[in-house]
């Protein structure tokens, strides 16, 4: 029986490092996408990196992203660099550019 457990918890262990790397990797997809579809003008107007630096960052996220799908488990620490870069762009970049237009919330 305790053999049973130890072989699950590696199987468990496993498909949550899959789904965890998985996500950093339509992160990156997705905060890669806006990036690429903005002006240039648009970032140095919200004051952040401009958007071949923003476009390098979030590449080189998607790429270690897909490279640790692989493998999930082996470079946990690289996922999660490149989830918590594709966060920064989204969280902060674009809700630069919304309120740059003034779509954003009047709170």
């Amino acid at each position: 029986m305790p053999e049973f457990a130890a072989v699950f918890a590696f199987d468990v262990r496993y498909y949550v490092f899959l789904i965890i790397t998985l996500g950093a990797a339509l992160l990156s997809v997705i905060a890669l996408t806006h990036c690429a579809v903005q002006k240039p003008d648009a970032f140095n107007a919200v004051g952040t990196l401009s958007k071949g630096a923003w476009l390098g960052i979030l590449a080189v996220s998607l790429l270690l992203s897909l490279l640790f799908a692989q493998r999930p488990g082996s470079g946990l620490i690289f996922t999660l660099v490149a989830i918590a870069a594709a966060l920064v762009y989204l969280l902060d970049v674009r809700t630069g550019f919304k309120d740059l237009r003034g779509g954003g919330s009047s709170y």
